[in-house]
């Protein structure tokens, strides 16, 4: 069995397992994988989910695909975890 390959995740400030390899072409991609752990990974895949479910995206329009790369960015190099607009837990008192 290897050992993981190690990032200093940028997301959580620490070195820890990488990615496999890069998850998306291109150079997002590429800056996800020297970058971004795959613990954090699967944070943004949990709030990949819940981006997608709140605006009822479909990933074959590429709008969609676009808007998911945008929120990426921001996720592991920007803002951070934004929730959308309009989002509130489920069972959340509204108003």
């Amino acid at each position: 069995m290897s050992t993981p390959r190690m990032v200093k995740c940028v997301k959580l400030g620490r070195e820890l397992p990488g990615l496999p390899r890069p998850p998306y072409p291109g150079e997002l991609g590429k800056r996800i994988y020297e970058n971004v752990s795959q613990q954090a990974w699967n944070m943004w895949m949990d709030q990949a989910l819940l981006i997608i479910n709140h605006y009822g995206l479909s990933m074959v329009d590429p709008r969609a695909t676009e808007l998911m790369m945008q929120q990426a960015e921001l996720f592991f190099f920007g803002e951070g975890e934004a929730k959308p607009e309009g989002w509130a837990p489920e069972g959340a008192a509204e108003g």
